[in-house]
């Protein structure tokens, strides 16, 4: 946010993006090795259901890219399929 400030001034825009679990090869390889249940149990109880893919991130990059996105600035786009929202006010929240 505040290099959004900073470059705003040279009109520049600053956004960022942090996806979740996205299917790649090595992704793959997780869900198939020691810790997959917890990764199948995080897909389960999050809001989407599944893991996401890099055509969705690249989607979220396209909007911020393009004249569409031209009032989005300072902001982090969290692409995880809602598993933190779930982590912290659904069925993934840990017990206290």
């Amino acid at each position: 946010m505040a290099e959004a400030v900073k470059w705003g001034e040279r009109g520049a825009r600053i956004n960022s993006s942090s996806p979740g679990i996205i299917v790649t090869p090595l992704a793959i390889d997780e869900f198939n090795g020691p810790r997959g249940d917890f990764y199948k149990n995080m897909f389960a109880k999050c809001p989407v259901g599944r893991p996401g893919t890099a055509d969705e991130v690249a989607n979220v990059a396209e909007l911020l890219m393009e004249a569409k996105g031209a009032f989005i600035t300072g902001a982090d786009f969290l692409i995880d399929g809602g598993a933190t929202a779930s982590f912290f006010y659904g069925p993934l929240r840990p017990e206290k």
